[in-house]
């Protein structure tokens, strides 16, 4: 009998549990068919109000809501502007020159000097060959002891009361001659010596032992002194420039290679226009200090326009239209924002600004991004400054 009712009760659990599990079932199929009725419903409102708000508008198209559009902002303040001439230019020696021989070319038996020497003033930088009057001078001085012997001679008769003054004073004075003939050979021999001139560095030594030397460049091998206390930094600036660029102008000069900038003073204007460039030359002095090298690139800038609490404004937000240039500024109506047309009259430009000389005042709010098709009286909205 027990086991009977065990078996009941097993029956009627399974049935409970079935019932309930249908039941649940029963529940998320009607809400998931509610949800689509919904939807349904909702998308069927949502095309009734497009196609009202479609018709409103074709009767009335003042009354279509303005969406503002985001824009980003910048106060205009009054500031400093500079315009520069910007050029490539070089370091050079204001004071360059070629090692020549005092007297006639020779043919070099030494070389004292290599590329990159500093020398000094009277310092011996070549010797010529010298044997040719070396020879000369031996000679002199063999017809020299001759002479010197005829005259002691003939002095000595004279004393004797023997032989006329004629003779003594011809005796005398060809030892004269052959002292002044070796005077002269002598400073031929000095010449074969080649000194430096003035203190300076040997920039580029191409003379080798063995040629002839003339210190012509054009000619053969040469010794060349570069004065590099005295250095300048030189450019060529175009001829529209000429108005521009004067004696005292300010020159601000970069080099690259080594990172330094400083500022210098234009102090020679060329007068003469290079005709193959259209250009002319101008030099400013390097500062004492500053450590440069000949043939240096440079860049330089040189100050050519100068103006004192003026507007610049950005060069891309300056557009064009049939009237002329304009900028668009942000201005508030009623608590709301507004783009404003604003005609500029727009003087020098460098770089990515770009002076006002007219239609902006301090203070006014230009539109730097964002406004790419914006037109006047558009609502916009601030999101950046």
């Amino acid at each position: 009998m027990h086991k009977t009712l065990k078996i009941f009760t097993l029956v009627i659990a399974l049935a409970v549990s079935s019932c309930g599990a249908k039941k649940t079932t029963d529940t998320v199929t009607e809400k998931k068919a509610k949800l689509e009725t919904l939807k349904k419903q909702q998308q069927q409102v949502n095309d009734e109000i497009s196609a009202l708000e479609k018709e409103i508008y074709k009767l009335d198209p003042s009354s279509k809501p303005e969406k503002a559009k985001l824009v980003a902002v910048t106060k205009l303040l009054p500031q400093n502007f500079n315009h520069y001439i910007d050029l490539q230019a070089k370091v050079d020696a204001d004071n360059i020159s070629y090692v020549t021989p005092r007297g006639q070319p020779g043919l070099v038996k030494s070389v004292y000097v290599k590329d990159g020497d500093y020398v000094k003033k009277g310092q011996l930088l070549l010797k010529l060959d010298d044997a040719l009057v070396k020879r000369q001078i031996a000679q002199l001085q063999t017809q020299l002891s001759y002479a010197e012997d005829i005259y002691n001679r003939r002095n000595n008769l004279w004393k004797e009361n023997i032989g006329t003054e004629v003779e003594l004073l011809s005796a005398k004075n060809n030892v004269d001659q052959v002292q002044k003939q070796i005077e002269l050979a002598k400073e031929q021999w000095a010449f074969t010596n080649v000194y430096a001139e003035k203190s300076a560095v040997a920039e580029e030594v191409t003379i080798h032992v063995g040629e002839t030397f003339s210190g012509n460049p054009q000619a053969g091998g040469y010794i060349k002194l570069v004065n590099t206390s005295d250095l300048k930094i030189t450019a060529e600036v175009p001829e529209n420039y000429l108005g521009r660029v004067k004696n005292g102008s300010t020159m601000e000069v970069t080099l690259p290679d080594v990172n330094q900038t400083f500022n210098t003073t234009i102090s020679v204007s060329g007068r003469v226009i290079n005709l193959n460039n259209r250009s002319f030359y101008v030099d400013a002095k390097v500062p004492a200090g500053i450590s440069v090298r000949p043939n240096q690139l440079a860049l330089a800038k040189i100050l050519d326009y100068s103006a004192t609490n003026v507007i610049t404004i950005p060069l891309n937000t300056l557009q064009t239209d049939q009237n002329g240039k304009f900028v668009l500024v942000a201005v508030n109506n009623n608590g709301k924002m507004y783009a404003q047309k604003k005609k500029v009259e727009v003087g020098e430009l460098y770089g990515d600004k770009i002076e006002v000389k007219g239609g902006l005042a301090d203070g006014d709010m230009l539109i730097t991004d964002g406004f790419e098709n914006l037109y006047d009286g558009q609502l916009i909205t601030i999101g950046g400054s």
